[in-house]
């Protein structure tokens, strides 16, 4: 693969990944009314919960993921994810 090509695969990665964000954040049960009853989120939830002595603390994996899943990625975590998404998409296509 040469440098052109993995910079298209990346290119697409990164649009790739910022769309797919809040599918994804949907899927696993981040929602904009809360946390989804039974879903992968809330198992993250319980297990916070439990770790925290009953409540689930700010800045927690958990509770950045409820955040963006109910307000939307905001224009770091859009960075963060198209350059994630972008850097992840490139290094694949240099391996393949």
């Amino acid at each position: 693969m040469g440098l052109l090509t993995a910079a298209v695969v990346g290119t697409i990665g990164a649009g790739g990944a910022v769309v797919a964000a809040p599918f994804v954040l949907g899927a696993a049960g981040f929602s904009a009314a809360g946390i989804t009853a039974g879903s992968y989120a809330a198992g993250m939830m319980s297990a916070d919960a439990v770790a925290n002595g009953g409540a689930v603390a700010p800045g927690t994996t958990t509770a950045v993921l409820q955040s963006a899943g109910a307000a939307g990625l905001g224009t770091a975590a859009t960075a963060a994810t198209a350059s994630a998404g972008g850097a992840t998409a490139a290094l694949l296509a240099f391996l393949i």
